[in-house]
């Protein structure tokens, strides 16, 4: 395994089954390729974002940050490129845009979905050619690298006709696509641990420790916010525990409502036969019985899933 940068080696310790992913990161990071992060809401798109630019050659420059979704289409423009005074009603000074700020640094187009159509097309000749045009100004040069966050749909938003094909392969040079907690539930416990360890750091616990009922719940819980509601649901209790510094032990419930994450049929298949087995002792025959299947099935089955 390669060394990495210390930011994604701390993700990829809390994360092991994404050990790869990170060293694939590691490496997009040192170039100075768009990178594009796809995934879902709280996945930990933008802490992966930060983490490459802390890790690229820019380092030392800004990483700016742009939300499409939170800036107002007919403002976009002039926000991401900037204006020259007087270049439209209101514009009484001139303003640097998202895209002037980030020269020599790092540009990070959030929710780029949502950039509107109109303005896509200036964003294309941006990176294909490192200039642009303020609004009511003269054209410039930029040099910024960029990483654009967007969800797994995006792809089906080229196919619409609502985001440009072209620009979506300039962006797409290097594509990391950040799974959701329940499709990796081996890193639930070790993100939990990691979370648990960053919380007494910050609010001056000497320890912070999870409950076996917690411990059991969690694995079966579906996260729908994914790492952004794990956290939450940890900080929430640091902070209802109170000013304690001392160790602490941390007993969350499950959220009203919650939905378990599906088993696949060999883990209940498994579990059957553990619960029969325990019932007739590990009498094999009185088990077979019970489950419905020959003594050959059972003892298959018990060899398959390397049951004792």
């Amino acid at each position: 395994m390669t060394n990495l940068p210390r930011g994604l080696g701390l993700l990829a310790r809390s994360s092991p089954s994404l050990r790869d992913f990170y060293e694939q990161a590691a490496r997009a990071a040192a170039s100075q390729a768009p990178v594009l992060v796809l995934g879902e809401p709280g996945s930990g798109r933008s802490t992966l974002v930060r983490e490459l630019h802390v890790a690229s050659p820019r380092a030392a420059q800004a990483l700016i940050e742009v939300d499409a979704a939170a800036i107002p289409a007919s403002l976009f423009e002039s926000e991401f490129f900037g204006h020259r005074a007087g270049a439209f009603t209101g514009a009484d000074a001139a303003a640097e845009g998202r895209v002037g700020r980030a020269h020599g640094g790092s540009l990070l187009l959030d929710h780029v979905e949502e950039i509107p159509l109109s303005v896509q097309a200036k964003l294309l000749r941006l990176l294909s050619e490192g200039r642009f045009v303020p609004l009511g100004g003269g054209e410039r040069e930029a040099d910024v690298r960029f990483f654009a966050i967007g969800t797994e749909e995006l792809p089906e938003r080229v196919r619409q006709g609502s985001f440009r094909e072209d620009l979506f392969y300039r962006l797409e040079v290097v594509t990391l696509v950040v799974p959701a907690i329940r499709r990796r539930a081996e890193d639930l416990m070790p993100l939990v641990d990691f979370f648990l360890s960053d919380l007494a750091e910050r609010f001056g616990r000497a320890e912070l420790t999870l409950s076996e009922r917690a411990r059991r719940w969690m694995p079966r819980y579906s996260w729908p916010g994914n790492l952004r509601e794990l956290r939450n649901v940890l900080e929430r209790e640091v902070v209802l525990a109170g000013a304690e510094t001392g160790p602490r032990e941390l007993d969350p419930r499950p959220p009203s409502g919650s939905v378990e994450v599906p088993r696949s049929l060999a883990e209940m298949e498994r579990e059957e036969i553990l619960r029969a087995l325990a019932f007739t002792r590990g009498h094999q025959g009185k088990a077979a019985e019970i489950l419905g299947i020959s003594r050959k099935a059972l003892w298959e089955k018990r060899k398959r899933y390397e049951l004792p």
